[in-house]
């Protein structure tokens, strides 16, 4: 044992280790510094590696559906994310360090006491000479001329609301939480709109308070005919439109009139907080602090919700700004009704209700306007699993008012809403051209950067189905590209998921189904292929969220 001890010292240990680590790295420079092209296998290997890495990260993206979605589901709040490292050196603060706390409102020039001048009165009312004596009285200063300096005027507002047999608690909730929570010298009328309920709905409680005038649709037309009647009795300066489940809390108005007042082409609506429908647990957006949602949609021009991205985060210099927003849910918001009146109102060849929103949105950022999330207004709202209400000519009146969407407002982005001709609308685009619009590209690129956009003329497109036991087993189909090429019989291509199983794609003249992807959830996939060479499809590309990738196929 002593003569182990001996031989084995710890000093000649550490040497031995200190030779091996070294022989370890000589060896790893060498392999590192190895030309690729000299061992053509491992260059295979690693182009299919990174082939099979492209098309996982691009296998996903956001056409989940050709059929339009009935419901409008709630906003996912997010958790507050933690605070970053700085970027500056210590003893050097940012922009974003030095920037107020709260910027201040642009402010009319010629309003009471803006940018410092005098408010100057040479004849005061009795009343106003007691509360000016007063004021010095009690704070050594005119008070009376102070509170007249700060506070420009607002405009007023109709409440709209629309309902169809809605559940008259939800329905007094909503009125009487206006009544409760707006400003009487703003709020000029609450006008509910009847859109033939079954039986009449008796509003003799609700038209008690000379503030409420309730008119009726006898024949059930929907809610943007609805909306357009109750808008054409209106005698306030701004439309406020409400769901008929909603709950207001005080200083819910004034934050978007004070918008609108400010910029007139704002379309604004609150930040909208769940209400839950089993328990009408009311969840309030400061709970999660500074995260907000905005509006967006997908190819299926489904309207949906997505967190604020950088850039517009950037944009708002604190908490008070509004939030830019591609689109808007369309339940709530307010617009001036001149403006409302100056873009056309709403399309009223839409039927019941679906796509209006998201006509809107386009309509007003092409045309001039601006989408608007307003944070400093909260309003709670319902958001039901299902629709309740029937649709009396059916749901395809949704696939239709998509159709006049896209034919009016995405010029050749169309053809990735739909591969088929549809009638043209044609009064809607006179209006577009009337008002010098801008185009789809305009918005796409302004607006919404953050879009994913398809390839516009794909070489062919057709369908992709799951479940094929083996990559090598192909579908044999016939079809026609888009540029009317015939497609070989035996074209078949194959993609491989991360779980390893291969799906099968075959081509089928203007069809596209739902994809339900084998990780987190169901996603839609679109696959384009960009060559074919010696009657076999040569490359094809996975798109989606902005990332693609190439993959050998066929």
């Amino acid at each position: 044992m002593r003569l182990f001890r001996r031989r084995y010292s710890p000093l000649k240990v550490a040497l031995a280790g200190a030779v091996f680590v070294i022989f370890l790295f000589i060896l790893q420079k060498d392999v590192g510094n190895k030309d690729r092209s000299e061992e053509p296998w491992l260059k295979n290997i690693v182009q299919g590696k990174d082939q099979v890495l492209d098309l996982m990260l691009g296998a996903v993206n956001n056409i989940r559906d050709s059929m339009p979605k009935l419901q409008i589901r709630a906003p996912v709040r997010q958790e507050e994310p933690a605070p970053g490292a700085r970027s500056c050196l210590p003893g050097v603060y940012t922009a974003a360090e030095l920037r107020p706390l709260m910027e201040r409102p642009p402010q009319d020039p010629a309003s009471p006491g803006a940018d410092g001048k005098a408010f100057k009165k040479d004849q005061w009312t009795p009343e106003e000479t007691k509360e000016k004596e007063r004021g010095y009285e009690k704070h050594c200063f005119n008070k009376s001329v102070e509170i007249k300096a700060r506070c420009p005027p607002l405009p007023t507002t109709s409440v709209v609301i629309v309902f169809h047999n809605e559940a008259w608690s939800t329905l007094l909730r909503t009125v009487y939480s206006v009544l409760h929570a707006s400003p009487a010298l703003l709020l000029k009328e609450i006008i509910l709109v009847d859109d033939a309920s079954a039986p009449p709905a008796s509003c003799k409680h609700l038209v008690r308070p000379p503030i409420v005038r309730v008119v009726r649709q006898d024949e059930r037309k929907g809610l943007i005919t609805a909306r357009l009647l109750g808008a054409s009795g209106a005698s306030g300066e701004v439309l406020t439109f409400l769901d008929a489940h909603c709950e207001c809390f005080h200083g819910w108005l004034e934050p978007l009139l004070s918008r609108i007042a400010e910029e007139p082409t704002a379309v604004v609506s609150p930040d909208i907080a769940t209400i839950d429908l089993n328990t009408f647990e009311f969840s309030k957006p400061v709970q999660n602090g500074k995260q907000h949602s905005r509006g967006n949609f997908d190819w299926s021009l489904t309207f949906g919700w997505e967190v604020v991205p950088p850039r517009e985060r950037q944009r708002r210099k604190d908490e008070t700004f509004p939030i830019k927003s591609p689109t808007f849910a369309g339940g709530l918001f307010a617009i001036s009704r001149s403006y409302f009146e100056h873009i056309g109102s709403y399309d009223d060849q839409m039927e019941i209700w679906g796509g209006e929103n998201v006509e809107m949105s386009f309509r007003v950022w092409q045309c001039g306007g601006q989408v608007e999330i307003i944070p400093c207004s909260v309003v709670g709202h319902v958001f039901r699993s299902k629709s309740p209400h029937t649709f009396p000519k059916g749901t395809q009146v949704i696939s239709r008012n998509l159709v006049r969407l896209a034919e009016v407002w995405m010029d050749d982005y169309k053809e990735i809403f739909y591969r088929r001709n549809q009638q043209a609308a044609q009064m809607a685009r006179e209006l577009r051209e009337q008002l010098h619009c801008k185009n789809f590209t305009w918005y796409l690129q302004t607006i919404y950067p953050e879009m994913f956009v398809p390839d516009l003329t794909p070489t062919f497109y057709g369908a992709v189905s799951t479940g094929v036991p083996r990559a090598s087993r192909w579908a044999q189909s016939s079809a026609r590209s888009s540029h009317g090429r015939e497609v070989p019989e035996t074209l078949g291509l194959g993609v491989l998921y991360l779980n390893q199983r291969a799906g099968g794609f075959w081509c089928s003249r203007r069809v596209r189904h739902q994809l339900a992807g084998p990780w987190r959830g169901r996603f839609g996939l679109w696959l384009t292929v960009k060559e074919l060479e010696s009657g076999r499809a040569g490359l094809g590309r996975v798109t989606g969220w902005g990332t693609g990738g190439e993959v050998a196929l066929g």
